[in-house]
Parts: C-alpha cells; sequence; structure tokens
C-alpha cells in the first residue's frame, strides 16, 4: 500500500493536467448545452435534433470518439495550416466536450418542460420580456437540475479523460496505461484511485453549489465554486507557472504501446537529458498516430520500424530484403515527409505467428504452413492493431489460414492468454523475451509474407537539422543488438520480485553498451 501512495504523489504533473483537460472540456460543453437547451426549450424540432445527436454521440465508445479526432484535425490541417495541432490537448477537449454534452442538455431541457405553467404565465402576466423572464424566473428554476447534468458530466468526462493517453495528451491515463502494458499494477492502482479521488472530489464541490442553488444559499454557490476555481488555478499553474525551462530545449518523444517502446524511449531521453534537453514522454500511442505525429512535428522523436513504415504508409506488399527496403523507407521519408531516418538501432522487432513449443510439438506444427490444415480448429491472438494491419493480411492470404476465432489482446495479456490456453497462435513479437521464458515456438515464414522490422529513430522536419540533438543520438545506433533487448524487455515483463520499471531497463542497456547516464 504505501508503493501505491508514493505513486500516487509523483502524480502530480499527470493530476494537473487531468484536472485542466477535464475542466476545459466541461466548460465547453457547458457553453454549449445551455445555449442550446434554451433554443430546445422553445422548439421541439430543436429539442429533437440535439438530443439525438447527444444521444448519438454517446454510443460512440469514448476510445473512439477520442482517436477520431486525430484524422479529422490531420485534414483541417492541410486547410488552416500547420499551426493547427492534431495530437494532445485539442482533439481531446474537443472529444470530451461532446460527451459531456448530453447529460447537461437533457437535464436542462427536462426542467424547463417540467416548470409549473402558473409561474411562467406569471411572469409572462407582469410584462417580462423573455430575456428578464429566462434570467429572473427560469434560469433560477432550473439552476438545481442543470447541477446535477454537470455532476453527471463531470464524473463521466474526469473517467473518460484517462482515454487521452492514447491521442498523446498527458493525463491520469498515463501510468494506467503504463502499469497495463508492463504489469505494474502499483501504477495501474494509482491511476485509477487518483481519478477516482478527482470524481468524488469535483462532485462534491459542484453538488455544494447544486444545494446552494436548491437551498437559495448563495454562500454554498460560491464557496463550492471557489474551490473549484482555485484547483484549477493551481493544476494551471503547476503546468504552466514559471520554471525557467526554455521551450526550444524541449522534446518530445513518443512511445507505442507495449514495454519495448517505453524502454527505448527513456533510452533516448536519458542520452537527450545528458545533452541539455528537457523531456517529455507521450505513452501509449498507437503505430498509424505515431508516424503522422512525427512527420507534423507534432512530436520530435519516435521509434518506428522497417516493417512498419513499409507495409502502412508505403503500401508495398512485396519484400526487397532488410538493407533495401531501409534505404527506400528513408529516401521516402526525406521526400515525402521530411522525416528523418536517423539510422537503425541494431535488432529487429518482427512478427512471427507464435505457438507454445508442447502445443505446436503436439500438433506437428513448425512453419506456418503447417497451420494451414488445421487452422479452422484453432484460435489465433494478436495485439488490437495486428487484425487490421496489412502483415496479417498477407500471411492470412499467402498461407490461407482461416482459424476459428480470433481475439484481440492488449501486447501484455495477449502472451498470458497463449500461456493460459485461450489462444493458440499469437502474433508475437520477436524481440520480446517472453519467448523464450514462455517456451514459445516461432514459426517459420518459408513464403516470406512478413517482412524486416528494422528498428529505427525517426526525427520530426522541424528538428531534422539540430545537430547537437543528432550527436546525442548517435552512439545509440547500431549498438543494440537483439539478444540485449529480449533481456530489458523481459526485465520489465517480468511478474517476480526481480522486475524493473522502464527507466532501470533503460539505464540497463545504457551501461552494457557503454554510455554514461
Amino acid at each position: 500500500m504505501n508503493g501505491i501512495w508514493e505513486t500516487m504523489l509523483g502524480l502530480g504533473d499527470k493530476l494537473a493536467a487531468h484536472v485542466l483537460l477535464a475542466a476545459s472540456a466541461i466548460a465547453l460543453g457547458i457553453v454549449v448545452a445551455l445555449p442550446l437547451a434554451v433554443w430546445a426549450s422553445r422548439n421541439t424540432t430543436v429539442a429533437r435534433i440535439t438530443l439525438g445527436f447527444a444521444s448519438l454521440v454517446q454510443t460512440i465508445p469514448a476510445l473512439a470518439l477520442l482517436a477520431l479526432f486525430f484524422p479529422i484535425l490531420l485534414s483541417l490541417r492541410a486547410i488552416f495550416g500547420e499551426g493547427l495541432p492534431t495530437l494532445g490537448f485539442l482533439p481531446a477537449l474537443l472529444a470530451l466536450a461532446l460527451y459531456a454534452l448530453l447529460p447537461i442538455l437533457r437535464n436542462a431541457v427536462t426542467a424547463r418542460d417540467n416548470m409549473a405553467p402558473g409561474v411562467l404565465e406569471a411572469a409572462d402576466g407582469v410584462g417580462m420580456s423573455k430575456w428578464q423572464k429566462l434570467r429572473l424566473v427560469e434560469a433560477p428554476l432550473a439552476a438545481p437540475y442543470v447541477m446535477a447534468g454537470i455532476r453527471t458530466a463531470s464524473v463521466w468526462t474526469i473517467g473518460a479523460a484517462t482515454l487521452s493517453t492514447t491521442i498523446g495528451q498527458p493525463s491520469l491515463g498515463d501510468p494506467i496505461f503504463a502499469g497495463l502494458q508492463t504489469q505494474n499494477w502499483s501504477l495501474v492502482l494509482a491511476g485509477c484511485l487518483s481519478s477516482a479521488a478527482l470524481a468524488l472530489i469535483a462532485d462534491a464541490l459542484l453538488g455544494a453549489i447544486e444545494r446552494g442553488f436548491a437551498e437559495r444559499k448563495p454562500w454554498l454557490v460560491w464557496g463550492g465554486a471557489a474551490a473549484a476555481a482555485l484547483g484549477i488555478f493551481a493544476s494551471a499553474w503547476a503546468l504552466y507557472g514559471p520554471s525557467g525551462e526554455d521551450d526550444d530545449d524541449t522534446i518530445v518523444i513518443a512511445a507505442k504501446q507495449f514495454s519495448e517502446q517505453y524502454i527505448l524511449a527513456r533510452l533516448i531521453g536519458g542520452q537527450l537529458e545528458k545533452a541539455g534537453y528537457n523531456i517529455e514522454y507521450r505513452d501509449g500511442l498507437g503505430s498509424a498516430v505515431v508516424h503522422n505525429a512525427v512527420s507534423t512535428g507534432a512530436i520530435d522523436i519516435s521509434i518506428d520500424y522497417t516493417g512498419t513504415i513499409w507495409t502502412n504508409n508505403l503500401a508495398r506488399q512485396d519484400n526487397p530484403g532488410r538493407d533495401a527496403m531501409y534505404r527506400i523507407i528513408k529516401q521516402w521519408e526525406a521526400e515525402q515527409t521530411g522525416t528523418l531516418v536517423l539510422g537503425k538501432l541494431g535488432f529487429e522487432n518482427a512478427y512471427g505467428l507464435g505457438m507454445r513449443e508442447d502445443r505446436a510439438e503436439k500438433l506437428g506444427v513448425t512453419g506456418i504452413g503447417d497451420l494451414t490444415p488445421i487452422a479452422s480448429r484453432l484460435v489465433t491472438g494478436g495485439d488490437p492493431e495486428w487484425f487490421e494491419r496489412p502483415e496479417w493480411i498477407a500471411v492470412r492470404d499467402a498461407y490461407g489460414l482461416e482459424f476459428a476465432r480470433q481475439r484481440n489482446f492488449s501486447p501484455t495479456f495477449m502472451y498470458n492468454a497463449l500461456k493460459s490456453g485461450e489462444a493458440d497462435v499469437i502474433s508475437a513479437y520477436t524481440s520480446d523475451g517472453r519467448i523464450a521464458a514462455d517456451n514459445i515456438r516461432i514459426l517459420d515464414d518459408p513464403k516470406q509474407a512478413l517482412p524486416s522490422y528494422d528498428a529505427m529513430i525517426m526525427i520530426a522536419p522541424d528538428r531534422a537539422d539540430d545537430e547537437r540533438l543528432i550527436a546525442a543520438l548517435e552512439p545509440l545506433l547500431g549498438a543494440i543488438d537483439v539478444e540485449l533487448m529480449r533481456e530489458a524487455n523481459l526485465s520489465v515483463d517480468r511478474t517476480d520480485g526481480q522486475k524493473m520499471s522502464p527507466d532501470q531497463a533503460a539505464a540497463m542497456i545504457a551501461e552494457r553498451i557503454g554510455l554514461e547516464r
């Protein structure tokens, strides 16, 4: 329990970012919902349209809604210019504000519809204008109900804001996602408890304001509002107050949703900190998001893989070999996106179909082709991207694979599913330490349906000419072999007392390859 408490105390910046994001989204939701509610209360057609739209938004999972704003803003960027951010605060704000809309709008409309007709007729009888009636009669009577809707929206928004990690916005989702990928349950619990505590505090403060309106106690209204404003101001000060840091020397490093990426991001961050840069991490991003983010300058550095760029971005299905593939990708990035492919780290982390050794032995499977006649009796599992990726389609079509069932898992739980027998075949990563630790057989690919996956450092176009940055990272090129990467990955994914954090694993790699930390 002490470990969880200490972890929670170390989440100050994530908490502050979470508070600002949630508060901004709720405020924007209120600004949009209340005028719509007034309009809807006077026009049944508007009421049907607005409530229908708000209800439709609620049917979209929050994670999907957050992700949808990335391609939307990417398209708008072509119209409004490079200054429009496509990752981080803006898409998260817009998505969460939409998510907060329904409870506020519905409660406001319902409050107006259920007002005693006599009160409204009396207001008309004394000659009040529409504005006077709204301000002096309708608003005070509706206020407790509107506040109840805002309370509901706040709890929903604070919870959903943890998912903004996936589009590059720091939040309390950062420790949750990082903990899930590295099986660090203290991090997961710390993130969940902090988010829950924040939701309870927000609900209590808004509840005080609601009671103040209902019981005609202005001191409750102003006290609750002042406490909420103080918390928001403190969060803003913690994030944006005087820090003495030069924004030009702050490097944003992205990591995808698995342990290796967390480790390599910290390894790169350590090198750049020694060179005098300030570092920010954006963890838990998807492959397509990462590539677009680095090519547009939304992040500065990422670690990507040749096979991923080859299939996803170049849309190539052929396999010219590792060296030729790397050269083509480097040239394509320079010409098409301006992204600098600095170089390869020295190891390959390829996709490979993996089976438990005992299961493969029993079924007589050594290569992917051996799965073809028996796939209809087997369950296959993959990470959340695998079954939508061109690599899977290429393997499936090359070998004629039709499994009985396909299941999606997070990378961590994918290996657990194989170990427990819930999946027979998984899309394993060849640099993962769990391949040896869990006795997994990587099946031969004689048709070379899967391309090579050399790990590369990618640098955003606006950082491509930074000689100090490049000089700091060059010692990493070609320095990490697959055995060392497997050992580091396994050290983070272990579940016993020898488990390391990504920072510790990065320090281990740095020491092994002769870097100073």
